[in-house]
């Protein structure tokens, strides 16, 4: 990273008081440097104010910061968030820098945004648009600026302003609207909006937009950036609500996962987006809330591949995807086939090709294929896809870059190991994983015990159990985090139930019974798995009951083995695996 000049940061109480003293400061001229930079240079400034025991902030760039400032006291009386600045004990950050110009202020204000959406003491941010630039004269300084400016407000407040490090785990940020797109995104993302304004101005009902790409190709971030950009684009223009007929678009965010559905649903209350209406749904609800002759203009579904294909008790239906198609003019879908986990979200060839078809002769199937998420080589992304989706068991590579791959001798090894990873600044959202190969029953009792994974005299409860008993004040200071962002989450082993579609920086796999290997390959056997959902039969359209059970586990070791960031460590249950991933690793085996 090159090396840059230190920001000049001011705060003061955000009052007109102390704005007009800070100017009489800087027309002073006492201290040149801050005198150039704050009045005659561009700024960034943040506006913060405290409510109960938590913020809410505004963030904002200008040529003239106290013209600016002053537009925001006048308008207190009719605006949403002003009048909070004379109501509330507030304070205002003002940020110069020597390089600052239009495009690179832009960029720091949008970053700014997006850092502090992922702060857990922030509830809102207001004014949150998003205009991300290109090239521009210092741009190769962005960074570099930006976290001297950082670093240097954490010393005014370290919770308004946490570590970096702690910011990158969060979930909200990780699916956050306001992350830069790859070209392959922001090409995928203006397809996909022209394609939704068509369907508006012709008043086109059952479009799909097919998104394929497998675990970490950046579906869930395009999506939520698609979604928040149409949001945006509709919210105050008049303009474009008579072009399309509309007073204000409606777009509904449905996905069938819980801890998912709540990431989406924090997102939409601190930006602010279409406040008191609720945005995200559960397919099911949404299904049962909207009708043919009730639509609405855009349904988004995430982690697509979870919705049903056959009814259960909850949903009467046969196929939620057409519901949905039903009750929209354009659905977004993003599907991955390899995450597919039960036989209720198991799609027929003939019924997955029907929509598939009907997306490509509308000119709307994408595939995405850069991977995001893991930050590892050719090799290594090679030998985990063998290994998840071949059954190949192949040597590591002896080059893994920055990426670890670790193969332990016993799980009390593997769990020293994350953690001591768990402990250590940049990798705190480490935890261990396993296949659901144990016992466990989310709406029932052991009892009076905790559901565990038990491994000789070695054991750890399952997801979900440790919290059984806090008490109130604990429950809540969790109530916002997914599963793995709790702290006491290190003491429990997750599942694909509540680690589906979420990073960590290291992951500890516990590869269970289910999963063995014979005859140079790995093979999978249904009669050790306890997920029922997966191993029982599924009925057809033909009549006919038939078992899938070897490819969802399949699925389940993939979307497990493809959690980590930075590294993926290893213990296998069963002997014969476990010994020929010893020969494979070679240096990369710990044991006792």
């Amino acid at each position: 990273m090159m090396e840059v000049a230190n920001p000049v940061i001011k705060k003061v109480k955000d009052s007109k008081s102390s704005l007009k003293a800070l100017e009489l400061e800087m027309d002073a001229g006492k201290n040149k440097k801050e005198q150039k930079l704050i009045r005659h240079y561009p700024t960034v400034y943040i506006h913060t104010w405290k409510k109960r025991n938590y913020y809410e902030v505004y963030v904002g760039e200008s040529n003239d910061i106290f013209r600016r400032t002053e537009e925001h006291y006048r308008n207190s009386q009719i605006n949403k968030w002003q009048y909070k600045l004379e109501e509330k004990k507030a304070d205002l950050y003002v940020i110069g820098h020597e390089h600052f110009n239009k495009s690179l202020t832009l960029d720091i204000e949008n970053e700014l945004i997006h850092y502090l959406l992922g702060v857990k003491d922030i509830k809102k941010v207001h004014n949150a648009k998003f205009n991300p630039q290109n090239q521009y004269y210092t741009s190769e300084e962005f960074r570099g600026i930006f976290n001297k400016i950082w670093k240097k407000l954490r010393k005014y407040d370290n919770v308004l302003f946490p570590l970096e490090s702690r910011i990158a785990d969060s979930a909200i940020f990780k699916a956050s609207p306001l992350h830069k797109l790859t070209m392959e995104q922001q090409e995928a993302k203006d397809l996909i909006i022209s394609k939704v304004l068509e369907s508006l101005l012709s008043d086109k009902r059952g479009q799909l937009i097919f998104i394929e790409g497998e675990s970490g190709t950046g579906k869930t971030v395009l999506n939520s950036s698609i979604f928040y950009e149409l949001c945006c684009m509709f919210e105050n223009s008049a303009e474009e609500n008579s072009r399309f007929h509309s007073k204000k678009l409606e777009c509904r965010l449905i996905v069938n996962h819980k801890e998912q559905r709540n990431v989406y649903k924090q997102i939409c209350k601190k930006l602010c987006i279409n406040e008191g209406t609720s945005l995200v749904y559960s397919p099911t609800s949404f299904i049962n809330k909207y009708d043919k002759n009730n639509i609405i203009d855009v349904a988004f579904v995430d982690e697509a591949h979870l919705l049903l294909t056959q009814g259960r008790q909850s949903y009467t239906g046969k196929n939620q995807l057409q519901d949905i198609l039903d009750r929209a003019k354009t659905t977004i879908i993003l599907f991955d086939s390899n995450q597919i986990l039960t036989t209720e979200q198991y799609w027929e060839y003939e019924l997955l090709e029907k929509y598939k078809n009907k997306a490509k002769e509308e000119g709307s199937y994408i595939v995405l294929k850069e991977q995001l998420r893991i930050h590892a080589n050719k090799q290594v992304l090679k030998w985990i896809d063998n290994f998840s989706k071949n059954s190949m068991v192949n040597n590591l590579p002896k080059e893994t870059g920055r990426y670890e791959i670790k193969v332990f001798d016993t799980p009390k090894l593997l769990e020293q190991a994350i953690k001591e990873k768990a402990r250590m600044k940049g990798s705190e959202l480490s935890r261990l994983v396993a296949t659901y190969d144990w016992k466990y029953d989310e709406k029932k009792t052991n009892n009076g015990q905790m559901w565990e994974v038990v491994i000789d005299n070695w054991r750890k409860p399952w997801n979900y159990q440790l919290e059984k008993n806090f008490d109130y004040k604990q429950k809540r200071e969790i109530a916002d985090m997914s599963w793995a962002e709790q702290p006491h989450t290190v003491e429990e082993i997750g599942s694909t139930f509540t680690i589906q579609g979420f990073d960590l920086n290291y992951v500890g796999l516990i590869i269970g019974p289910s999963v063995k290997f014979d005859n140079n390959q790995i093979v999978f056997s249904p009669d050790y798995s306890r997920n029922k959902k997966a191993v029982r039969r599924r009925g057809l359209s033909d009549g006919t009951y038939k078992s899938f059970a070897k490819q969802l586990l399949k699925n389940e070791l993939r979307v497990l083995m493809t959690r980590g960031v930075n590294g993926l460590y290893i213990y296998a249950y069963d002997e014969k695996l476990r010994e020929h991933l010893k020969k494979c690793a070679g240096r990369m085996y710990i044991s006792d």
